[in-house]
């Protein structure tokens, strides 16, 4: 093929955002990669096609000299240049579209385990679950602390230990112990990509293929990812008033070798695990050499007292492992985590985050110690409790005037979101959750049906059964949004009334 109809077929952009000796060495290479410029074959020279091309013969110059630098090229003064005869012949077939081959059972796994795990997309409205108000949060300190790093490049920018920034443990382990009665040291606690990163080197560190994890059901879909990932067994496990089910699952499942549970306040449905469960869970847990996983994730906001004792204060057999993030007390775009690991397993624990990503980005970790140590961060969580308060009962009251005879609202005591359960109609059938939930977006609101929170391996277990409802987060957004969401919602439910219902 001649040059000039290479470069005609796919003509240089003039005024662009690619340089012109960019675009015609992309051409040219091209062009050799596919065959149509053989090994051997022979250029014309820069003058000639400069004037060809209509460019400077400084543009075909550096993409020629691009083109040698990769060995496309090969030539010298008074010898033209040439295709380097060393290159194997293109090949002329064309590829099929897709993978090169099928991804292997862990690649496969891999991909799909957060497949049906939605993420938050467009303007916050309400009911965006399980969000905190990024209208609260104090941006400009936020970003003066962490200029004031930047503005003095030293060693402590390079490379740091994976177990996290020393100042940040040291003073993450005084406000767990102090507000969680959570029982550690500052060598016991490891920063995390968030709890999700925290979960995943869990399962991938202390379960084997196989292995029984008990989880709840509803529960958090986040956590099965990658316990399953991590070839566990799944063991779903029903969620009462009381919290976990304990005694079922020592009955169903007592050769499990791990527990992930949300004792201060399970996710979807707002219960606080009872002192006795909690009792039943460490004894099972110890007399069969059992790993918890404590998932501590929103325990600052309790809106009838001060926040409950952690699980972990009360181990004494070190087999709880209390992990917690900061995406719902600051915001979930900082990715900050963290592990509080039994002694013995910390090593081993920050050795596997080194194989993950070395350490955390250091300068958000330096702007956290000082938002700490300067009184900002104590200052942000009462703040935004006593926010998060009126706007949940900004929630309650509108439900409570609108929609009293359709919703039977959950416990409300803590968190960010508020587990509802359809009452039965005239008819005694339930409205349909995932119609429900379709209708309250198009009409401007996000919500989510409490079916969403049950994992597959549910649908086989009778007793995970619970009444149809939604989850409504209730500190995205001011008052006034959540009532005007309320309204909308009544307008959803009262205009679905008899369409894809279900019989209660």
């Amino acid at each position: 093929m001649h040059i000039h109809d290479i470069v005609a077929s796919a003509p240089l952009e003039r005024g662009g955002a690619i340089p012109l000796f960019r675009q015609l060495y992309g051409r040219l290479k091209d062009a050799i990669l596919r065959g149509a410029l053989a090994p051997g074959a022979r250029l014309p020279a820069t003058r000639d096609l400069c004037r060809l091309l209509g460019v400077s013969r400084q543009t075909v110059l550096a993409a020629y000299e691009q083109l040698a630098a990769e060995g496309y090229l090969r030539g010298g003064v008074g010898q033209g240049t040439f295709v380097d005869e060393a290159l194997p012949l293109a090949r002329q077939e064309h590829p099929k579209p897709g993978l090169l081959r099928p991804l292997p059972e862990r690649g496969a796994a891999l991909a799909a385990a957060m497949e049906k795990v939605r993420y938050h997309d467009g303007p916050v409205r309400a009911f965006r679950p399980s969000m905190p108000g990024l209208d609260l949060f104090p941006f400009d300190v936020w970003r003066k602390l962490e200029m004031r790093h930047l503005r003095r490049p030293g060693p402590h920018l390079g490379y740091s230990e994976p177990w996290g920034h020393g100042p940040l443990r040291e003073l993450l382990c005084a406000y767990l112990r102090a507000s969680r009665g959570v029982e550690c040291t500052p060598g016991q606690i490891i920063i995390t990509s968030g709890s999700q990163q925290a979960l995943f080197l869990l399962a991938q560190l202390l379960l084997a293929p196989g292995d029984g994890v008990w989880v709840e059901s509803p529960g958090y879909l986040g956590a099965c990812a990658p316990l399953a990932v991590a070839g566990a067994r799944l063991c779903t496990v029903p969620v009462d008033a009381e919290g976990m089910d304990v005694a079922y699952a020592a009955r169903h499942y007592p050769d499990a070798r791990m527990v992930f549970a949300t004792p201060s306040h399970q996710l979807p449905l707002g219960v606080t695990m009872s002192l006795a469960r909690r009792l039943d869970l460490l004894r099972w847990a110890t007399d069969n050499r059992a790993w918890i996983i404590e998932d501590d994730y929103d325990s600052e906001y309790r809106y009838t007292g001060p926040p409950l004792a952690s699980l972990q204060g009360l181990d004494r057999a070190g087999c709880v492992v209390y992990v917690g993030t900061f995406s719902k007390v600051l915001f979930p775009g900082l990715r900050l985590g963290y592990v509080v690991a039994p002694p013995a397993l910390v090593e081993a624990l920050g050795r596997a985050k080194a194989v993950l990503d070395r350490h955390n980005a250091i300068v958000p970790q330096l702007a956290l110690a000082d938002f700490i140590a300067e009184g900002h961060f104590a200052r942000h969580i009462r703040r935004t409790r006593e926010a998060y308060g009126e706007r949940r009962e900004a929630l309650l009251d509108a439900i409570h005037a609108r929609l009293d005879d359709r919703l039977q609202c959950g416990p409300s005591d803590s968190g960010l979101d508020l587990c509802v359960h359809f009452k039965p109609l005239r008819d005694g059938s339930l409205p349909d959750e995932t119609h429900v939930a379709q209708a309250a977006l198009d009409a401007g609101i996000e919500l989510r049906p409490l079916s969403y929170y049950i994992n597959a391996a549910a649908a086989t277990v009778p007793a995970c059964a619970v009444t149809p409802g939604l989850v409504l987060g209730f500190s995205a957004v001011g008052p006034s949004d959540i009532r005007r969401g309320v309204e909308r919602l009544e307008q959803v439910l009262r205009a679905g009334e008899g369409k894809g219902a279900r019989a209660a």
